[in-house]
């Protein structure tokens, strides 16, 4: 456990979150996140589709993972409960890092409407890593 703690921490790409629409359709989004103290941090608008579909259904599917070769990254499956309380200050540790503390026009406008936001904590039920560097090399 460790190890994935240990990339979770030091890796700065969002997690796809995989959740269940009212229709009962997957749903596949992307998300910054935190991971402390056992548990995914993350934020979304009050009133965006995810907080509805989270609400409605908990259960939900989590990836990390780089987009180029040679691939590795953390997937699992947890338990999501949302908040409103410390949605804001979560945003600003959500954005500080993933586009950092210089203000830009665009943290300004992400930060202007932290009052609509709300917290999603998700509780992993399991976590596993893989890990296809070894094999991707080329000899």
């Amino acid at each position: 456990m460790h190890d994935i703690e240990h990339f979770l921490a030091r890796s700065i790409i969002p997690m796809r979150l995989s959740v269940m629409s009212k229709e009962g359709w997957p749903v596949v989004l992307s998300l910054w996140f935190l991971y402390e103290d056992g548990v995914f941090k993350c934020a979304s608008r009050l009133q965006s589709k995810v907080i509805a579909f989270l609400e409605d259904n908990p259960r939900c599917g989590l990836e990390i993972a780089g987009e180029t070769p040679p691939y590795h990254g953390v997937r699992g499956q947890g338990v999501a409960t949302v908040s409103e309380d410390g949605a804001a200050a979560l945003l600003e540790r959500l954005a500080n890092r993933y586009v950092g503390t210089e203000e830009t026009q665009f943290r300004h406008w992400l930060l202007a409407g932290a009052h609509e936001e709300a917290a999603i904590f998700i509780a992993p039920i399991r976590l596993m890593s893989w890990d296809y560097r070894k094999r991707m090399r080329s000899e």
